[in-house]
């Protein structure tokens, strides 16, 4: 693979995560509209939002079984123009069973390109040699900001969901097809086994390469997957509890009440966007105890508030802490499996599903059972617990020329 062949392969897989986060936002973010739509109830719309993850978490198991027959990047060139259908196909119909139809394809079709994406990723990461898995998710959260913005137009304009979704729809599905034609399979550089790690990737950490560079073992994989489940559990309490949180115990006006999620946006893009060069330098160890120890700080802030305004202090740090992790994850699960990173991928990814879960429901239990002040504090010894698995984002020795030298493409820009 040429370099200039590796520098569009990351342009058009940082173009698909950009597009996916345009749409996953343009979802979520116009759920009472959906609801409006289609009349569903208060007591079934539960039912509709936990079938979406549940059925992503079969798609990325299904993934799992197709890369062993074709390639990610084919999974990929067909997943996303689904998913974009899909959300066409939520604004278009009238009748409860076209939106069960709708969002059952949109959540099978999300884990099928989640999936294939991070395995995209954590191949070309693998053939450069240094840290660019965050980058990619930077361009999910750019993509996501740009869909709640939509999607705030839409309601600001009273358009109903198919006036919003079409022309999004128009030009993001082309954008896709024609971006997916230089999808890059990166791990074919240096072979798909080969056990080399990126430049720095974990300064001053040692990892038992005899156990991790073997089969696919649930076993060693079970660490991360709790890591991915703690910080979908974190970013799941923003998503869902952050306004209620400002305005019922912070005692916010609702305008306020809508800005934390923003500002966790924001910083969530903001902190991906350098969060590779902070791997470079520092190791995937140390950035991920540090946005560990930054997030639980959140977590701890947000629940000790005592007015809006510290309560947004915290939903900040929470957004600059909890972003590398996630991205970290899935690069270490491909370090941990070089010879079988795409399974382990896919694998790791159903625990995203798991965290989005469990997060918002356990949020909202503690809270009526006991107070919301005290439920944040459960996503924080949670996010801690990371600090007890960190070792486990460790690189590989480099085995690249004989264990001394990595291949030309690990220089590429």
């Amino acid at each position: 693979m040429t370099d200039a062949g590796l520098r569009h392969g990351r342009a058009s897989l940082g173009l698909s995560f950009g597009v996916q986060g345009v749409a996953f936002a343009l979802l979520v973010t116009r759920i009472p509209a959906i609801q409006d739509q289609y009349g569903i109830s208060d007591g079934l719309l539960p039912v509709f939002l936990a079938a979406v993850p549940i059925l992503a978490g079969a798609g990325s198991v299904v993934t799992e079984k197709l890369v062993a027959r074709v390639r990610p990047s084919v999974v990929l060139r067909w997943a996303q123009p689904l998913v974009l259908l899909a959300l066409l196909g939520v604004g278009a119909g009238r009748e409860l069973w076209h939106a069960a139809v709708a969002l059952g394809v949109f959540g099978l079709a999300v884990g099928a390109l989640d999936a294939s994406m991070n395995m995209l990723g954590v191949s070309l990461q693998r053939a450069y040699g240094r840290s660019i898995m965050t980058g990619f998710h930077a361009a999910f959260s750019l993509g996501g900001i740009a869909g709640a913005s939509l999607a705030w137009a839409g309601a600001r304009w009273e358009l109903s969901l198919l006036a919003s979704y079409l022309p999004v729809v128009a030009v993001l599905l082309p954008a896709a097809l024609v971006g997916s034609r230089w999808y890059t399979e990166g791990k074919g550089v240096a072979g798909k086994g080969a056990e080399g790690t990126e430049a720095g990737a974990g300064a001053g950490t040692d990892v038992d390469s005899g156990s991790a560079g073997g089969a696919l073992s649930f076993k060693l994989l079970l660490p991360l997957c709790l890591i991915m489940t703690f910080a979908y559990i974190g970013d799941s309490t923003v998503s869902n509890w952050s306004a209620k949180y400002l305005q019922d115990v912070l005692g916010s006006s609702e305008q306020l009440a809508t800005v934390p999620y923003n500002v966790y946006m924001v910083t969530t893009l903001l902190g991906r966007a350098v969060g590779d060069l902070g791997v470079r330098r520092f190791g995937a160890v140390a950035v991920v105890r540090g946005g560990s120890l930054l997030a639980a700080g959140g977590f701890a802030v947000v629940a000790v508030a005592p007015g809006a305004w510290v309560g947004m202090l915290g939903f900040t740090m929470l957004g600059f802490g909890l972003c590398v992790i996630v991205p970290q994850t899935f690069a270490a699960a491909g370090r941990m499996f070089p010879g079988d990173s795409d399974a382990a991928v896919a694998r790791l990814n159903i625990f995203n599903y798991v965290g989005f879960l469990v997060g918002s429901p356990l949020v909202g239990a503690l809270g009526d059972a006991w107070s919301y002040r005290g439920a944040m504090l459960v996503p924080m010894v949670l996010v801690l617990a990371t600090l007890v698995y960190a070792r486990a984002f460790g690189p590989e020795p480099a085995r690249y020329g004989g264990g001394h030298e990595r291949p030309r493409t690990a220089d590429v820009g």
